[in-house]
């Protein structure tokens, strides 16, 4: 200290006017440097956006598409779908059923290791679907049969003999325990409660934070990606609910991609005209539908449900609303489905939707005057409040409705609220999309059998329901491809729900943006071979 003093008291207020100086220019220009660096480190960022809130972190409680498509930038599982809809290893690199149908061997690849380092093994796997079975998650639901006191696991044990193999042995025969796995994200052995808030796993991007209030998920690279390390280094999965707001923010440079938004279809040519944007178009197998609930006021009757069938002109809606941007579908499963069947083809027939009014009580009460069959008793369309294209279809659905005497009543909420609805039975009409799911035809028991996992239509009938579990539980495949034929044709005459058409995915990306290979289903994992010039 004396030594300091002593220096300092040796200078003359001009030395000591220079060193001040000296050290002030220092100072600035570090503090310069640093917020440079700060901002050369946000343009580096790649931008995502996400059109909802997602509902959770957690992958073995993610089942909404925002939660969903987050899983697969963060996590691996055991199963994964091919560009045909058929299962293949992700994590296995084998997968062997028994003769008997009984047990399943999945032989792990070797290599793979969790974000913080730990090798994953077939323990993980085992502890993964222990704790799934354990909880009350939606996930879980498929893994057991029957309700109530009924209610039984299909699974009867879960074995990890070494650290690379898995034996998961079954009660009976149960040919989707595939199709089940494929949305389960495998977790390290004692992470189950971490996983909400901080979750954990071995895909291409680790976890580094999640800001609710600004929602913004940030992400980074997995450098030890079992795959190959993305190609890009920082990612920030942003919630962007408004269409108008993700357009401006896309067009200012701030998002650097967004796929399959509810982007409207003139937004996404004018969008395609921006010299600083791209708009990547291909054919798509998710299915936006209009979900009836069978058991409300009106529409509880498979004639009114019909009637509406005809009354909605889907081509046209796709042809000058859509902008060729969807192909209209017949069907909850895509085309490309081996067990796709159209079943009865709703084609735009006003005349037929007005004779089915009449035939199921909803007389026309003044011929060609101004009062509607159920003048009183209007339907309600609940929607999305975020999503332009549900709006502008709702729109022209009330107009075509107009024309054969209905009332229709359109109501706009947030998709929280919106979901909480459909799962709990509280709308009469709904447009929705069901990303994924579709292209196995077991959903079709989800979506249609009495208690199915995902029946919001309410609909019941038993012999759908004795269909359905032959269908699913037959190791036959051309079997189950006629028992799935006669689901569809009954399905498609009762209407619980009606396919409206397939979207196109579409991928608005900054020009720089190369290497974007979406596959029909619209699943996310392609993010991680994006590049950026």
């Amino acid at each position: 200290m004396r030594k300091t003093l002593k220096l300092f008291a040796g200078l003359s207020a001009t030395n000591w006017r220079i060193e001040f100086v000296i050290h002030s220019a220092l100072f600035i220009s570090f503090v310069a440097l640093f917020i440079v660096s700060g901002c050369r480190r946000a343009e580096d960022r790649f931008v995502l956006a996400l059109e909802a809130r997602p509902e959770t972190l957690d992958p073995l409680r993610s089942t909404d598409a925002a939660s969903e498509r987050l899983r697969q930038l963060m996590f691996n599982t055991l199963v994964r779908k091919n560009e045909r809809f058929e299962y293949v290893g992700e994590l296995a690199e084998t997968i062997e059923p028994s003769s008997d149908a009984l047990a399943y061997t999945f032989k792990l690849r070797d290599g793979v290791r969790f974000h913080d380092g730990r090798p994953l093994t077939a323990t993980d796997a085992k502890y993964t679907l222990d704790a799934l079975l354990a909880s009350d998650s939606r996930k879980a639901a498929p893994f057991f049969e029957g309700a109530g006191s009924n209610r039984q696991p299909r699974i009867s044990s879960i074995e990890a003999p070494d650290a690379r193999t898995l034996v998961v042995r079954l009660s009976k025969p149960w040919p989707e325990l595939l199709a089940n796995l494929v949305p389960i994200g495998i977790i390290p052995q004692g992470s189950a409660e971490q996983q909400r808030a901080q979750p954990l796993g071995s895909g291409p991007f680790r976890f580094e934070r999640y800001d609710e209030s600004q929602q913004v998920v940030d992400l980074a690279a997995n450098e030890n990606y079992w795959e190959g390390a993305p190609k890009i280094k920082s990612l920030r999965v942003r919630v962007i609910l408004d269409a108008n707001t993700l357009q401006a923010e896309l067009r200012a440079g701030r998002i650097s991609m967004a796929i399959n938004t509810s982007l409207s279809p003139d937004a996404y040519r004018a969008l395609a005209q921006d010299p600083n944007l791209q708009v990547v178009q291909s054919p798509g197998a998710n299915i936006q539908y209009l979900g009836f609930n069978a058991q409300a006021d009106l529409v509880k009757e498979a004639r009114v449900r019909q009637a509406i069938a005809y009354a909605i002109n889907r081509e046209e809606i796709v042809r000058n609303l859509l902008l060729g941007q969807a192909r209209v579908a017949h069907s909850i499963l895509p085309e490309s489905s081996w067990a796709y069947a159209p079943g009865t083809i709703y084609m735009f027939d006003p005349a037929r939707a007005k004779r089915l009014l009449d035939e199921a009580g909803l007389r026309d009460p003044d011929g060609d005057g101004p009062r509607l069959r159920n003048e009183d008793r209007p339907i309600s369309l609940k929607i999305s409040s975020s999503n332009a294209v549900a709006r502008a279809v709702a729109g022209v659905m009330q107009n075509e409705l107009k024309l054969v005497g209905l009332r229709l009543e359109i109501e706009t909420l947030e998709d929280n609220v919106l979901r909480d609805a459909q799962r709990n039975g509280q709308y009469q009409m709904t447009i929705g999309r069901w990303v994924g799911g579709n292209q196995d035809p077991i959903f079709l028991r989800d979506l249609f059998a009495t208690n199915g996992a995902f029946n919001r239509s309410r609909y019941s009938n038993p012999e759908l329901d004795r269909i359905l579990q032959e269908a699913t539980s037959t190791a036959d495949r051309e079997r189950a491809r006629a028992l799935y034929v006669e689901a569809q044709q009954i399905i498609s005459r009762d209407v619980p729900m009606l396919p409206l058409w397939y979207p196109d995915n579409m991928i608005v990306a900054r020009r720089n943006v190369g290497n974007i290979k979406i596959d029909p289903s619209g699943d996310w994992s392609f993010v991680r071979n994006v590049t950026v010039q």
